[in-house]
């Protein structure tokens, strides 16, 4: 049984990789690309575990991605988690580079910053790398300053017909040898998307084996500003 859950976060590589940039700015050190996205979802949830009590809420995001491939960004969104911390928001900041190695071939790094205004949690880092190819992504996230674990994954996007993608993740969580830190678990993910009028809908399927924990079904409809 997980003793204490990870402080669980937003991907701000899948933010970053699924923003949709609505504006193009030249500048006399090349061109920007900066994008918004209004979300909402049924449940915050992350790694299998809501952080939000199972209540709706509204996310968001500004992300500036220059030419080069550098990039920065925030997300933003309302958590009420199941530890009794206390209801709060969390907002967080990330700063990275990706590119393509070849046609199909593409990879991110980044470093993120998470905090947690009027919650219990720790304010915490993380070094984040990832590596896709045909749809498929394989990714690690390593984290030192409020908490010490590790986190790998594998994930896969597939266009369906008729306009519908489909995407699959798995992920563990390893913590490091501190009781309290809590016991690695698994998660998992599945779930089907369309783009209907201008917006992005979304429902997921995610849990995880911690002993307890629920299945989760997530409603999502998203629009880049």
């Amino acid at each position: 049984m997980l003793k204490k859950l990870s402080l669980a976060v937003a991907v701000a590589s899948a933010v970053m990789s699924g923003a949709a940039f609505a504006e193009s700015v030249d500048s006399p050190v090349g061109k920007f690309d900066v994008g918004m996205t209004a979300t909402f979802v049924t449940d915050y949830v992350s790694r299998g575990t809501s952080l939000n009590g199972g209540a709706g809420t509204i996310q968001g995001s500004l992300d500036i991605a220059h030419e080069s491939g550098l990039y920065i960004g925030m997300w933003g969104s309302s958590m009420d988690d199941m530890q009794e911390k206390g209801a709060g928001v969390e907002i967080d900041y990330y700063l990275g580079y990706g590119g393509n190695l070849t046609e199909d071939v593409s990879f991110d790094v980044s470093v993120a910053t998470y905090t947690y205004p009027r919650t219990g949690w720790e304010d915490d880092v993380e070094y984040l790398g990832s590596l896709s190819a045909y749809g498929a992504t394989v990714g690690v996230k390593y984290r030192t300053d409020a908490t010490e674990q590790l986190y790998y994954y594998v994930g896969y996007d597939l266009e369906l017909p008729a306009g519908f993608g489909l995407s699959a993740s798995v992920g563990q969580t390893k913590f490091d040898d501190n009781e309290e830190a809590g016991d690695d678990y698994v998660d998992w993910s599945l779930g089907v998307s369309k783009t209907l009028a201008g917006l992005d809908l979304g429902l997921t399927y995610a849990s995880n084996d911690i002993d307890g924990n629920d299945d989760h079904f997530i409603f999502s409809i998203s629009k880049s500003l």
